[in-house]
């Protein structure tokens, strides 16, 4: 995945470690350490903006290229990723709060539609113009192949949520990152990123684990 060319193109290695720095390891700290959940929001959808003009000024990237790629790029992996996803958040729920069980959509069933309905578009795609799309398609040249970048993507990931402030939220976006990174790096496939990571979030909110994932207005 390393191309001396590319990253000159982009300006140099120094300036792109620069911005993956500051995108990807110094900005989810301050967002952790230093700021208010009040502006939570503001700031991811600042992000997301900024990772869309970023795109923009890259060199080769074509937003057509975002849905080129099959939507269910492996079926049997999807049906997979959906059993074991569940049976991971099922068993969490009952391990760490049983009472939660299925309570939203048992005791709060209009706010789960909403979820259910919102989640892909509002979280699930943004996240994955930034940590996929923007990642792989500017820095990605930056390491030294694809395995090392899937992993790095996947800590990565895991740090944006670092926010929570619980391990619960941390273990699964790391996971979830892993998968997601896998999806758009070897299966060439946004919409099946965006896919995994929608169905991900929708089996977290149904199962009760969506208190590990609520942070005021974020």
């Amino acid at each position: 995945m390393s191309d001396t060319a590319t990253v000159r193109t982009l300006g140099g290695a120094p300036r792109l470690w620069a911005e993956f720095l500051l995108i990807f390891l110094a900005l989810p700290l301050v967002m952790a350490f230093a700021m208010s959940p009040d502006i939570m929001w503001s700031a991811l959808t600042g992000v997301t903006i900024g990772s869309v003009l970023l795109l923009f000024f890259t060199p080769g990237f074509c937003w057509r290229s975002l849905i080129e790629g099959r939507l269910v790029a492996d079926w049997r992996f999807a049906l997979l990723f959906v059993v074991g996803t569940s049976a991971i958040a099922g068993a969490l729920v009952l391990w760490l709060a049983p009472w939660r069980l299925l309570s939203l959509p048992l005791n709060a069933t209009d706010l789960w539609i909403r979820v259910m309905i919102l989640y892909p578009f509002l979280s699930a795609l943004p996240q994955e113009i930034v940590y996929r799309v923007l990642f792989f398609e500017r820095y990605g040249h930056l390491f030294p192949n694809v395995r090392i970048a899937i992993l790095i993507n996947a800590f990565c990931f895991g740090l944006a949520h670092l926010f929570f402030m619980n391990w619960p939220a941390l273990i699964l976006t790391t996971m979830g990152g892993l998968i997601f990174a896998w999806a758009y790096a070897r299966k060439r496939s946004f919409g099946f990123a965006c896919l995994l990571h929608a169905l991900g979030g929708q089996i977290i909110f149904t199962s009760g684990l969506g208190i590990y994932f609520y942070h005021g207005a974020a």
